[in-house]
């Protein structure tokens, strides 16, 4: 049986790990694990994250 990965929309109540602030990045590491950041937090670590081959998913910018 294969699996389909299936992300929820981030939500106000989405809070970045990092500094509590309205998490717009979901960031799933290759462990399964996964991370939710601010935009900022987002941009700060996106280098290190592609490295390691995290799946990165960030809500488009609001217009």
């Amino acid at each position: 049986m294969t699996g389909t990965l299936i992300s929820t929309p981030l939500t106000a109540a989405d809070r970045c790990d990092r500094c509590g602030a309205a998490a717009k990045v979901r960031v799933t590491l290759p462990s399964g694990g996964e991370l939710l950041f601010c935009r900022h937090h987002g941009n700060e670590h996106e280098t290190r994250l592609r490295e390691i081959e995290a799946t990165i998913d960030a809500q488009p910018v609001d217009a």
